[in-house]
């Protein structure tokens, strides 16, 4: 029977806590002793919920987590106060007092930043720890390899300031045969060699399944922990962590000939029973995903059956081919699976030209959301 609750919603957004964990735990099966693994929870938790997952990580052992802003590590450090933190877009101006109080590392980038922390650390006449940043490659955040040099060896700066952590970014990790990857370990393995007392990382989720050239002492997933895809060339190992279900609102007749949404971009090639379904672009279904007359677009699943999407994405809405399915089925308040253990968030971001990162951290905004077994 439908919750009361349940029935003022268009979809329904189930999150697996157990299947992060047991990820988490793959992964870190994947290190040697040496190597921590760390846990990646910006963007709440990639839409999984940041208090949430990074709790029931922390219940399965993880101690160290990495957030992109301020005002996610402060959420974080409230209900687990003995984790490390580190935010990995720096330090903000002015905001160095506030993180040392709360106990939260800034993933130091720039030179400026360095500098900042240091004048705080001599102002408080304490070594607050923070991480630096250097860049190996992608040219995004992170000190030159001539900047991480004066780092390390200006005395004024060393002299109230010691590195918990040197860390970089790996720019094609997701593409294992990359040349890319091994000139940016190399570069890395170059600039810290002469460092062997501070704790080094370089993997992402790509990374850990790199080898364990890349562990170094502690890796951070991101996206693996919560069942995406990180290596392009490989069947992805990890669990789902997310289901997304949409209601079907109607089910109606469609002849042969006529056209179906917004802008007619879809014609009926026969005649079809569809099903119109309580999700759009709002909800984080991307409009790129829709199907015209010159290209199919992606598919829902009902009870096994794939039901193909038929004409635009709009803002609210989806219209579902499902004249081969049941219509037990398919009948008016039955929900259907978006994403999922049917369906990976991978293979539905195929159809719409971007990634699972996207699709998971833009979901369900007005769904109903639950935390349970997909299982």
């Amino acid at each position: 029977m439908t919750d009361a609750s349940d029935s003022l919603f268009g979809g329904r957004l189930t999150i697996d806590l157990k299947a992060i964990t047991a990820n988490w735990t793959i992964l870190k099966n994947k290190l040697s002793d040496r190597a921590e693994c760390a846990a990646t929870v910006k963007a709440d938790a990639y839409g999984t919920g940041l208090t949430q997952a990074s709790k029931a990580l922390y219940d399965d052992g993880c101690r160290t987590f990495f957030v992109a802003l301020p005002v996610e590590a402060l959420k974080l450090c409230r209900g687990m106060p003995d984790a490390t933190i580190y935010v990995l877009d720096g330090l903000f101006p002015g905001t160095a007092k506030t993180l040392a109080e709360n106990g939260i590392r800034p993933v130091l980038a720039s030179t400026d930043e360095v500098q900042e922390w240091a004048a705080f650390c001599r102002e408080t006449g304490q070594h607050h720890p923070a991480a630096l940043h250097v860049d190996t490659g992608i040219h995004r955040l992170g000190l030159s390899a001539a900047e991480f040099e004066e780092v390390m060896l200006n005395g004024d700066i060393r002299e109230v300031f010691t590195p918990s952590l040197i860390m970089s970014h790996l720019a094609c990790g997701a593409d294992p045969e990359h040349p890319m990857n091994s000139e940016q370990l190399k570069r890395f393995k170059n600039l810290t060699s002469a460092y062997p007392d501070i704790p080094k990382s370089l993997a992402n989720s790509a990374g850990v399944f790199l080898g364990e050239d890349y562990h170094f002492d502690l890796v951070r997933p991101g996206i693996s922990l919560y069942g995406g895809k990180a290596l392009d060339t490989m069947p992805n190992p990890m669990q789902p962590a997310v289901k997304v279900e949409a209601r079907i609102m109607m089910a109606r007749s469609v002849p042969q000939g006529d056209t179906i949404g917004y802008g007619a971009m879809q014609t009926a090639r026969r005649d079809l029973r569809v099903a119109v379904v309580a999700a759009g672009y709002a909800d984080g279904m991307m409009r790129r995903a829709g199907s015209t007359d010159i290209a199919p677009g992606a598919y829902a699943m009902i009870e096994g059956h794939k039901a193909p999407l038929l004409g635009r994405v709009s803002m609210d809405m989806i219209t579902l081919d499902v004249t081969d399915i049941s219509p037990h089925l398919t009948r008016r308040g039955a929900f259907v699976e978006m994403m999922g253990p049917q369906l990976a968030a991978s293979d539905l971001a195929a159809y719409a030209d971007t990634i699972d990162y996207e699709y998971l951290t833009n979901l369900g905004r007005r769904f109903l959301r639950r935390y349970a077994s997909l299982t």
